[in-house]
């Protein structure tokens, strides 16, 4: 068994604008220490993979910062996708770059989530490696801390094993954001683990499953592998990659395929993917604040301060999320704060794109 990862490093920041952009998404942002959330994602599976064996899709945009933030990588293992098509498309184009070791086990991973048991999740990666070179679709679920409607929910089946210490089941059905009542019933249960989008398969398997069930976009995948190599790669993929029917890896392959496993993990994960995720990752203060940059409070509690050059002082602020970069503010209550998206979506529409 080759064993590679591949890191999803596209996408645009929406839920955590206006610290995230589309030129400046999560991923190269430094949220947690002084390490962006790539370069976290990149060390932490330093001691599983090698550099040759890490490999990274990604948007023109963004490859060129990404390439300066692991300079250990090679160059040629950035995936340049010419639009962004979804995941199932990105693992797609990964995948076809490892074709040609017929023993190739990869792990497709992301790029701006948080892990807080680092050494529990290269062991679960180790596990579901074993697991995957048997021809199982693995899918990493999490142990759900809270009725959350904010993630999708793996229901567990039959216990098949138990590798290295962690249980192995059947994934019986996937399930998408649920409503509070149903999340409240599905973690009650105990059999159900969030959808952390990490997976880790055989490549000959992930790509009989796009044969199988996303048939057309097999058939653009092997016009592009066939001159992968070749002066005729760029062109070729530029040429179809517009065509390619956006379409996630959740839809497209993981709901009906065949052979799919769930192992449930404790590993710390937060998907970072909105301003309260921050609970999860940094420290308060003692009015449980979250202060990054220079504040001054008072009568403030509860709430996410995220400041840069100049100063913020907040009076009297409970339960709010203040946001604060050179050409946008942003002050929002917690019960609100899915309604950032929203914000960014009118101010598309009014063509503000200076400040997306």
């Amino acid at each position: 068994m080759s064993f590679y990862a591949l890191i999803m490093a596209g996408g645009g920041g929406t839920r955590l604008w206006p610290l995230s952009r589309q030129a400046r998404p999560k991923q190269v942002l430094t949220l947690v220490g002084e390490r962006t959330m790539f370069e976290h994602a990149v060390d932490r599976i330093a001691p599983v993979f090698q550099p040759e064996e890490t490999f990274v899709v990604t948007s023109v945009d963004q490859v060129g910062e990404l390439m300066l933030q692991a300079p250990e990588l090679p160059r040629q293992n950035f995936v340049i996708e010419p639009l962004g098509r979804g995941t199932a498309p990105a693992i797609g184009l990964g995948a076809i770059q490892l074709q040609d070791d017929e023993a190739a086990v990869m792990a497709v991973l992301t790029a701006d989530h948080f892990i807080g048991d680092v050494a529990q999740f290269r062991r679960a990666l180790s596990a579901a490696a074993q697991v995957a070179e048997r021809g199982h679709l693995v899918t990493l679920g999490i142990s759900p801390s809270f009725p959350s409607t904010a993630y999708g929910y793996i229901k567990q089946g039959e216990k098949l094993d138990k590798v290295d210490g962690f249980p192995v089941f059947a994934a019986k059905r996937f399930t998408e954001k649920p409503s509070p009542e149903t999340a409240f019933r599905m973690v009650e249960s105990g059999l159900y683990s969030w959808n952390s989008g990490m997976f880790i398969w055989r490549v000959d398997r992930i790509m009989d499953e796009f044969m199988n069930q996303m048939p057309e976009f097999y058939d653009q995948l092997a016009q592009i592998s066939a001159v992968r190599g070749t002066p005729a790669y760029e062109a070729t993929l530029r040429r179809i990659w517009p065509d390619v029917i956006p379409q996630t890896i959740d839809y497209g392959v993981m709901e009906g395929a065949e052979d799919v496993v769930v192992i449930p993990v404790d590993i710390g994960w937060s998907d970072v993917g909105n301003w309260s995720s921050m609970w999860d990752i940094l420290p308060t203060d003692d009015e449980r604040n979250i202060v990054v940059g220079d504040h001054l409070g008072l009568g403030t509690q509860d709430s996410i301060v995220f400041g840069g050059k100049r100063l913020i002082a907040t009076i009297g602020l409970e339960d709010m999320i203040v946001v604060d970069t050179e050409d946008a503010l942003l002050v929002c209550h917690r019960d609100h704060e899915q309604r950032v998206r929203d914000a960014v979506h009118l101010l598309r529409k009014r063509g503000r794109q200076d400040i997306l």
